[in-house]
């Protein structure tokens, strides 16, 4: 059973992958949008290529826990998702997942311009792995 995860960006998609037993997640790609019709055809492809079951998408909620037009944007696009799929699709909570991607990089002494390159992903891999930490999906 595996699950993948997306951090939903305007211009780039980090995507990560669980291990088959939902203990963890890896980084798998940052895919380049191409709007939410080419968005969907690559994940499509994600999922049977890895025999994903289900997959999550980050929300970008506001500090104080509301929902702005980016959230609303990652409700309809995991809306269509899901149907596209036929699989579930669930929503989980990304506050600061980004800044915590970009504090790890740079304790792991990257520089700005390989950041750049792995952010999107690095913050795909903390929206999974923080979505199968509550969840406890393969304990």
């Amino acid at each position: 059973m595996r699950i993948l995860g997306l951090d939903l960006g305007d211009k780039r998609i980090g995507v990560a992958l669980s291990d088959p037993l939902g203990w963890t997640a890896q980084g798998l790609s940052v895919l380049r949008s191409t709007g939410a019709r080419g968005d969907i055809r690559q994940i499509q492809e994600l999922v049977t290529q890895h025999g994903v079951s289900r997959v999550v998408v980050g929300l970008p909620l506001n500090m104080d826990g509301s929902a702005g037009p980016r959230a609303e944007k990652a409700r309809e696009f995991a809306r269509r998702l899901g149907q596209a799929l036929d699989l579930p699709v669930e929503l989980w909570d990304e506050r600061l997942t980004t800044v915590e991607a970009e504090r790890l990089l740079i304790q792991a002494d990257m520089r700005r311009a390989g950041r750049r390159q792995v952010i999107d992903k690095m913050a795909a891999v903390l929206i999974l792995q923080n979505y199968l930490d509550a969840a406890d999906v393969g304990k």
